[in-house]
């Protein structure tokens, strides 16, 4: 019996040791794992949990923001918050995609199907909802759904709504420039992004902030030549005409005429830029820069500048208008009455289609085309607009027998509203092409270009001024200034010619004449009302725009008796014949 109770213990014992022995092996195995995994395979075990909760964040930058030139804002961007989900996540909770669908105002079902189709492609990240109002994210937030989170992005606003769309333009979803100035200087105003290091909890919460990688570099702001009081009166301008006339399109320009700043640029149809549903069909291109016309007798002033710059012509020739037509092979030019003997100044003053033909069919037509060349016609204002054309204006080499007539009261030439104002610029400064500019200048604005001698230019303006003084445009005078402009009609072209009774009305013009600071051009496209000539539908809105960008800009008036000095003899007003086409 002792033997065996001895066989007992001794086999008790090594099942004792055996079992010490195994976990004695256990504890040495885990403590070389676990010196393994804090030691050894440390760095891939830390990239694994920072993959889960550790994340590299976008941090916006702020875009610049657009000003008036009087420092009145234009365009300015506002932090959101926008909605986007972890797909694996989301896809696992219906119920509560439910209710956030509900707050987002998302059709049902949507969201679930986008959270599973971002998954199925592997995806790790969707947006939920961008640009959400700060009162419905916040409900968002505290629905508490694992893998929703919420981020701050930048909604672009326009203070001036419709007014100011079409020169300011607007950006996408994104912020980046899609029309417009915010378009051609997108660069300028975006910034840069930065990111950011932070620490999330298993729902993709953030916990907290860390280490910032790359700060943002916000963008810069733009100080336009814009004047907002200025762009909402052309607005309202061209809203009231194109209703009296029944009008389809309506456009208007300011600028200085010695810095070439846009003080003003408007077109009707127009659009609210804040309304991303608004911005459809063709509402929101700048019709000033984007659609060309043809300027009708808005021209004639460049074609008596090319005949006193030819040497052949002096400003008291005279010309024979009658009997008020005059045939070229099988082609008629027809003035609205006989106008008899006129000078050069005369036929401005009355706008003798007639006799401005005459004059140009005995200028050289190389001698013809490089003064129109000159003064921008056919060629690019080099304002970097998006969209901005040339115009259409054939070399010399390419007319037939009757286009060099044509083109001298303003056939067989396409303009855009900015090259014509720049172009009556010129002739309001002396024969110097001011460069065209939508940033306001605070330095010295960039040197012109002379384009035509100072003496013509001078001879020229002294004609304009007859032509509101004693002729088409008398509607286009502003009480207390002198006022200089041209009144022009024509047919709106069409596949194989000119529809009849379709037209486009134009006033350009510049003031105070004496001492020229403001030229701007009103052009009116299909006026239906009735009356359809630029003496009556655009020349009364060249003068109520005008008269406001006198007084906007402080500008003091110079038709006082005792003042009355500078450019020639003050010509006595008489009575109009009714029915001029200009």
């Amino acid at each position: 019996m002792k033997g065996q109770s001895h066989k007992t213990v001794s086999r008790w014992t090594m099942r004792r040791q055996f079992v010490l022995a195994v976990f004695a092996l256990l504890g040495v195995t885990l403590l070389g794992r676990a010196l393994y995994l804090q030691v050894f395979d440390y760095e891939f075990y830390r990239n694994q949990g920072d993959a889960r909760h550790l994340r590299t964040v976008a941090i916006p930058a702020h875009r610049g923001n657009m000003h008036d030139r009087n420092g009145e804002p234009l365009a300015i961007s506002t932090p959101i918050k926008t909605v986007w989900g972890v797909p694996e996540k989301l896809m696992a909770q219906p119920a509560a995609l439910r209710e956030v669908s509900a707050l987002l105002e998302l059709p049902a079902g949507e969201l679930q199907q986008k959270a599973e189709q971002a998954h199925a492609q592997g995806k790790e990240f969707i947006y939920v909802k961008r640009h959400v109002m700060p009162e419905v994210a916040t409900k968002v937030s505290q629905l508490n759904v694992e893998g929703l989170n919420l981020q701050r992005e930048y909604r672009r606003y326009y203070p001036s709504g419709r007014a100011a769309s079409q020169v300011v333009g607007f950006t996408d979803i994104d912020d980046v420039g899609r029309e417009g100035l915010e378009l051609a200087y997108n660069e300028w105003l975006s910034g840069e992004p930065g990111k950011r290091r932070v620490v999330q909890d298993r729902t993709g919460r953030e916990i907290t902030g860390m280490d910032i990688i790359k700060p943002s570099v916000p963008g810069k702001d733009l100080r336009l030549s814009i004047d907002k009081q200025l762009q909402y009166f052309a607005d309202q301008a061209l809203i009231d005409v194109i209703k009296e006339h029944n009008a389809e399109s309506a456009s208007v320009v300011v600028m200085k005429v010695h810095t070439g700043e846009v003080l003003a640029m408007s077109n009707y149809p127009s659009y609210n830029p804040n309304d991303i549903s608004d911005r459809t069909g063709g509402q929101q291109r700048n019709r000033s820069i984007t659609d060309v016309f043809e300027p009708g007798s808005t021209m004639k002033p460049f074609t008596i500048a090319a005949a006193l710059d030819s040497g052949k012509f002096a400003p008291d020739d005279i010309v024979y208008t009658s009997p008020g037509y005059y045939s070229i092979g099988k082609y008629q030019i027809n003035d609205t009455r006989d106008n008899g003997w006129l000078d050069l100044r005369g036929i401005v003053r009355k706008s003798s289609n007639v006799g401005v033909s005459k004059v140009a069919t005995q200028l050289d037509p190389e001698q013809m085309w490089s003064v129109f060349d000159s003064f921008g016609f056919g060629r690019s204002p080099g304002s970097e607009f998006p969209g901005e054309v040339a115009g259409y204006f054939n070399h010399p080499i390419l007319w037939h027998h009757i286009e060099q007539a044509s083109v001298s009261y303003g056939y067989g030439i396409s303009v855009s509203a900015l090259q014509l104002v720049r172009a009556y610029s010129a002739l309001a400064n002396d024969g110097v092409m001011p460069t065209v500019a939508f940033i306001a200048s605070d330095d010295q604005p960039a040197e012109g270009r002379r384009v035509i001698d100072k003496d013509i230019a001078r001879e020229v303006r002294n004609m304009l001024e007859s032509v509101v003084t004693d002729g088409t445009g008398h509607r286009a005078a502003i009480p207390g200034y002198r006022v200089a402009g041209k009144t022009g009609t024509s047919h709106r072209s069409v596949s194989g010619g000119y529809a009849e009774d379709r037209y486009v009305s134009v006033f350009a013009g510049f003031a105070p004449a004496s001492r020229p600071e403001l030229a701007t051009v009103v052009v009116i496209h299909d006026p239906k009302a009735g009356q359809h000539f630029g003496s009556v539908v655009a020349a009364p809105v060249f003068a109520k725009v005008m008269s406001h960008a006198l007084r906007v800009q402080n500008i003091e008036p110079d038709d006082v008796d005792d003042q009355r000095v500078g450019l020639g003899p003050v010509l006595e007003p008489v009575d109009l014949v009714s029915g001029d086409r200009s």
